[in-house]
């Protein structure tokens, strides 16, 4: 009789020593995996042979599957082969839909588990010698997604504008000039910030600077996504703060 299962496993920013060990042992005990484009292929490597593999990832403007789609796949491949295991990259939880997903496997009464994941809102900004918080520079940190499921910018991202958090923005690299035009309107020009290009990963890039030179910055050093946004005081704390930033 074939057990029905859910496990929603984080897979860490990239760098696949980062998972965790529970996670990795999700991977090992896998009958299915259904995994996303942040995921490293070198995870896969840990399932037993055999073991069927399904990419649904989806990328800005590429979507493999809808997320409609993905969740019929976790039922059907639930009820065919058992232990269905949604790889995700960072934490599932943090903008990644892995909590809709188990809700949607519940209305099957399909069991459900969810591996906690390193997020790359904070990980690959420590990664560079940027924390989010630091005594004397920031006492808290805000999380934000850029882009809503219309497809325009957050308005949250002006409320965190402010602020005098540290603001980490991910999904927002195509909406840069707008988020900067935001912190320049609140007299923010020399407000630091960072992107990070695939953080964690050996062809991590990233470019330093402040709101009114980012772009430019940006532009020379091809910064692409997938990349992590980081604004704020803490930013200067990155070794390169003053020789990149043109202040």
């Amino acid at each position: 009789m074939i057990i029905s299962k859910l496990t929603i496993v984080g897979a860490g920013p990239g760098d696949p020593e980062l998972i965790t060990l529970k996670g990795l042992k999700a991977i090992e005990n896998a009958d299915v995996i259904l995994y996303d484009a942040l995921v490293n292929p070198l995870l896969l490597e840990y399932s037993k042979v055999g073991t069927p593999k399904i990419f649904v990832g989806k990328r800005k403007g590429i979507h493999t599957f809808t997320q409609d789609q993905i969740n019929d796949l976790i039922v059907e491949n639930a009820t065919k082969y058992g232990n269905v295991i949604r790889l995700k990259g960072g934490d599932p939880f943090v903008f990644g839909r892995g909590f809709e997903e188990i809700q949607y496997a519940g209305k099957f009464n399909i069991s459900t588990e969810y591996i906690p994941g390193i997020s790359s809102s904070i990980s690959v900004l420590g990664l560079q010698g940027i924390p989010v918080t630091h005594r004397g520079s920031s006492e808290s940190f805000w999380v934000v997604t850029a882009t809503t499921s219309n497809g325009e910018l957050s308005g949250d991202i002006q409320i965190a504008a402010q602020s005098t958090a540290t603001i980490v923005i991910l999904m927002g690299l195509t909406k840069l000039e707008e988020i900067t035009k935001i912190f320049i309107s609140q007299g923010k020009q020399d407000t630091a910030i960072a992107i990070i290009q695939k953080g964690s990963l050996p062809d991590e890039n990233i470019a330093i600077g402040t709101m009114s030179t980012i772009l430019d910055i940006v532009s020379e050093k091809h910064i692409a996504p997938p990349a992590v946004i980081v604004i704020g005081n803490v930013v200067k704390l990155h070794p390169g703060f003053f020789s990149d930033s043109r202040d």
